[in-house]
């Protein structure tokens, strides 16, 4: 096939090759997705650019699938179909644009001449309308690049993956069949692309920084409050530096759990207003000066929006724009603000009080002697359980409340959904993060934390784990439904129950070989204390899949507290 003519080229090659060697220049490493009759042409190029397929049992687990690896690997990539695929996955590609996750989304779809012709094709409306899907993904994407024209779709894929990078959000590839094979110009390969953020302007960035600055020296009670933007958009190195230098106070919301080092002598807790333990409540809604990084104060992330704390003592730090108490600075990025920030900081000239301290304190017999296990006893011994560099991923529900009491050894990697909050994301999320993990060559433990009724909207996942062996333990917490549901409306409801599966004999279902996974039924403590202490159980490398029954009405404080807000809030809207 031909595109703009091999005398024109320098260098011609293949626009599947140019695109999958663009996502393997980047960090991609394997490609989630499923096959579909538009996009078979283009799967053909993965293997010879040295990219691996996954191959996930459906395009919504993909897409999770997909955005868990993004946030362990840095970007992902995903490859549905026309219509009925991208449809499929639509719902994990919106999760991923609500929380800052970057996805390279391609959509093999029918040739450029069936769509000139309006053809009444398969996965199609029968309208002849071939924009619809794209016109719906616009709205969950930060660049749609359709691939018509051979001499636009180098740049096209070049400018797409510089801006999901860079705004960490997904983009949109349209790809026709008719045009994979078309030749391109290959010589921009040699200059790789540019994913630098574009720098402040340097007046105005001083400005802020000396502004925030001042008011830093004239608090009494200073702190950091980390949340899940500082992880996206990749200021890690940034916080940490000022932590280090300031001496500050810190805390995370939920959504910014992993963020900080749990065990560093400055780190406070979770803060999420009435949802936080007294000491991290008391802390932070007493400071007269909050350096928030990265915020995103949705009503899950805020336990209900019950954050007590005040506009005109909080500085805000996002990827866009700094605010400086009421003031705000568009354009003004925190990466280049934090930077200058701590160069200029004078320790000397703060003044700070002690965090509070943050440890795994187990409920003792005489406070909890039932031999029952509740969320009070469970979360802080799974931080016991927990060791250095783990990811740890929870599910929308329980999970993702009880995770909260929970504190993380150094290196732990922490996946949630609280914004978009998609029941069953976790499940996919866990087999993206996993694979990132083994693509990097590290040897991590990922360990799921997941309800039975999450699991059983995506329990399909457990099957892609098996076939690339991945190193994963699998916590299902069985309690007859969906709890987060219960404790908004309907508790006894019928519509919150599920049926009870034989959870244990999931991995075998899945075609499970015997010796690379096990599985676990855990009714009572002792039965749970005697696995989490077993070191076989702990150094395991294959797949391990544990039943564990829980209270039916039990949940953890904050999930209880913020349900509750969650049910008053819908009640005043209504």
């Amino acid at each position: 096939m031909s595109g703009l003519g091999k005398d024109l080229l320098q260098e011609p090659v293949d626009v599947g090759e140019y695109l999958f060697r663009r996502l393997y220049e980047v960090g991609v490493r394997s490609v989630h997705g499923l096959p579909g009759d538009y996009n078979l042409v283009a799967l053909d190029y993965i293997q010879s650019t040295g990219l691996k397929w996954v191959g996930s049992v459906n395009e919504l687990n993909a897409g999770y699938a997909a955005d868990g690896y993004a946030r362990v690997k840095g970007i992902s990539a995903l490859i549905t179909t026309f219509g009925v695929g991208e449809l499929s996955a639509i719902n994990a590609i919106a999760g991923a644009f609500s929380e800052h996750v970057p996805i390279i989304h391609i959509v093999g779809c029918p040739s450029t001449v069936s769509q000139q012709n309006g053809m009444l094709l398969h996965h199609t409306l029968g309208n002849g309308d071939f924009n619809v899907f794209a016109n719906m993904n616009s709205e969950v994407s930060c660049d749609i690049a359709k691939l018509n024209t051979p001499a636009e779709i180098a740049s096209q894929i070049d400018h797409a993956i510089r801006k999901c990078w860079v705004r960490s959000r997904p983009v949109y590839i349209m790809l026709p069949t008719d045009v994979v094979r078309k030749k391109i110009e290959g010589a921009r390969l040699k200059k790789p692309i540019d994913l630098e953020e574009n720098p402040n302007d340097q007046a105005r960035e001083d400005y802020v920084v000396d502004v925030v600055l001042k008011y830093l020296y004239a608090a009494k009670r200073p702190v950091m409050l980390v949340d899940a933007c500082a992880i996206r958009h990749r200021v890690l190195d940034e916080t940490h530096a000022l932590l280090e230098k300031a001496n500050m106070p810190v805390f995370v919301t939920p959504m910014g759990k992993g963020a900080i080092d749990e065990t560093h002598s400055n780190y406070g807790g979770v803060y999420a207003g009435e949802g936080s333990n007294p000491e991290a409540k008391v802390r932070v809604e007493s400071s007269d000066l909050i350096l928030s990084i990265g915020a995103l104060k949705s009503d899950f992330n805020t336990a209900g929006f019950s954050y007590r704390t005040s506009q005109l003592n909080t500085i805000d730090f996002h990827s866009t724009h700094t605010i400086v108490r009421y003031s705000e600075y568009p354009g003004v990025k925190m990466k280049g603000v934090l930077r200058k920030v701590t160069e200029k900081l004078d320790p000397g000239k703060l003044a700070m009080v002690p965090s509070p301290v943050v440890e795994n304190i187990v409920p003792s017999r005489q406070e909890d002697p039932s031999p029952t296990i509740t969320q009070a006893w469970l979360w802080p011994r799974f931080g016991q359980f927990l060791r250095y560099n783990d990811i740890v991923v929870t599910d929308t529900g329980t999970a993702n409340f009880g995770i909260w009491e929970t504190r993380f050894p150094p290196g732990v990697t922490a996946l949630s959904q609280v914004l978009w909050g998609s029941i069953g994301w976790s499940v996919g999320a866990c087999q993206g993060a996993a694979l990132a993990a083994k693509d990097v060559g590290q040897d991590r433990r990922t360990i799921l934390f997941v309800g039975d009724g999450s699991l059983q909207l995506t329990v399909q996942e457990i099957s892609t784990m098996i076939r690339h062996k991945l190193h994963v333990t699998i916590f299902v917490l069985c309690n007859e439904g969906f709890t987060i549901e219960r404790f908004i409306h309907g508790m006894d409801a019928e519509y919150n129950d599920i049926v009870e599966w034989k959870y244990k004999d999931i991995p075998a279902v899945f075609g499970a070989p015997e010796g690379e996974t096990r599985a676990y039924r855990v009714h009572i403590k002792d039965e749970l204390e005697r696995l989490l202490t077993d070191k076989e159980f702990g150094d395991f490398k294959g797949l391990q899949l544990v039943e564990l029954h829980v209270g039916k009405h039990d949940a953890p404080r904050s999930l209880v507290l913020t349900a509750q807000q969650s049910a008053r809030t819908n009640i005043k809207n209504d």
